[in-house]
């Protein structure tokens, strides 16, 4: 029973003679294959990279994108929303997000550490703008929450005493750094009860939406319902700010690949350089083939296994290149192995790997052609 190589060989003959050539001339064949795992590497780095940049852009703005905030609007008989502008806003969110409605005003705190300015909300729900993080009630009726750069600032903690204006709180509670991105400034700001305002109105009201399309859907519900007659509120969903970004890292992603995809081009240039004075070399050893019965469509075929070889070893080796770099840059940055690791990033390895040894197949296929189609008499001429 014949080992597998010669099984090959004896299936495939245009394979085998292909190897043999490609053994033969080592140095044009790594450098035509090097081309192609440039080509590919740049496209793989670059496609994977910029998905990933996206991905995690998407990720770090999602909560952004559920929320809707409404506020008076500019120019309106009113500085303030009403009860019945607030029901109007759940009747809109109901069963879709979750209604805080916010006080604010900005003031003067106090404390036995120092002085500073800071943003002064009221509410009553807490934890739906800033988390439910250990000590934040998720009923606030009593006392002060303090944003972690104004707790630093003023030396407060849990049990501080601080002065807001003339009146003077305890602190229950000092809400943890934000990382996420919010219109509001948890960080620099106190939470006090809404009994704590003179105005009985509310400066705004945040919706916390379910997902995105909740969050466009109650926009234009409460755009409908308070703004009929005139603009009597101003509605601003996060929404469109995300989409416009998810949009902007689409093109940037785009145009990398487009910058990727020259480098291929290119590399199918040399492939082809390469093949044609390959092939202008050997055409007395192609001529002798042809004179001792190797039929041209065999001459051909060997043609191609070797720029496909060569399209398929390059490509494989950039494509595994590029992989392992974008996962060394998540891992030495700030980058999420989990933005790296999606099923679009997989496509786009496919893709490349693919798209250089059509590079590779279409750069040989002219030259095979013209040495296959050649009369073996001009072949042998040389």
């Amino acid at each position: 029973m014949p080992n597998l190589p010669d099984s090959i060989s004896l299936r495939l003959p245009a394979v085998s003679l292909a190897l043999q050539n490609l053994s033969r001339q080592r140095a044009k064949a790594v450098l035509a294959a090097l081309g192609i795992m440039i080509g590919v590497f740049a496209v793989v780095t670059l496609g994977t990279l910029g998905t990933a940049l996206q991905v995690a852009a998407t990720d770090e703005l999602g909560g952004l994108g559920n929320q809707v905030i409404v506020s008076p609007a500019a120019g309106s008989d009113s500085e303030q929303l009403n009860s019945r502008d607030l029901q109007a806003i759940e009747r809109a969110a109901a069963g879709r997000g979750t209604v805080i409605p916010l006080k604010s005003t900005g003031a003067t705190v106090s404390a036995t550490g120092g002085q500073s300015f800071a943003q002064v909300y009221g509410t009553t729900n807490p934890q739906a703008l800033f988390g439910s993080a250990p000590g934040v009630p998720s009923y606030h009726r009593q006392g002060a929450l303090v944003g972690a750069d104004i707790a630093s600032a003023l030396e407060l903690q849990v049990g501080s005493q601080i002065t807001v204006e003339s009146n003077t709180y305890r602190v229950v509670a000092v809400l943890p750094d934000q990382s996420s991105i919010t219109p509001l400034q948890p960080d620099s700001a106190v939470v006090l009860p809404p009994d704590e305002f003179v105005a009985s109105g509310y400066s705004q009201v945040v919706v916390q939406a379910n997902s995105g399309p909740d969050a466009t859907a109650i926009a234009d519900e409460i755009r409908a319902s308070l703004n009929t007659r005139q603009d009597r509120v101003s509605v601003f969903s996060l929404t469109d700010v995300l989409t416009q970004i998810e949009e902007f890292f689409g093109l940037l992603n785009g145009f990398l690949l487009a910058i990727a995809g020259v480098s291929l081009v290119v590399a199918g240039v040399s492939i082809f350089n390469v093949m044609l004075m390959t092939i202008s070399e050997r055409r007395s050893e192609i001529g002798v083939l042809r004179a001792v019965g190797i039929h041209r469509d065999e001459v051909l075929w060997t043609l191609l296994f070797e720029s496909t070889l060569l399209g398929v070893g390059g490509g494989g080796l950039g494509a595994i290149l590029g992989v392992a770099t974008v996962v060394g840059i998540a891992f030495n940055t700030e980058l999420p192995l989990s933005a790296v690791l999606v099923p679009t990033n997989a496509l786009i390895v496919l893709g490349g790997f693919a798209f250089g040894a059509a590079v590779a197949l279409v750069g040989g296929l002219y030259p095979a052609y013209r040495a296959a189609w050649e009369p073996p008499v001009e072949s042998l001429r040389g």
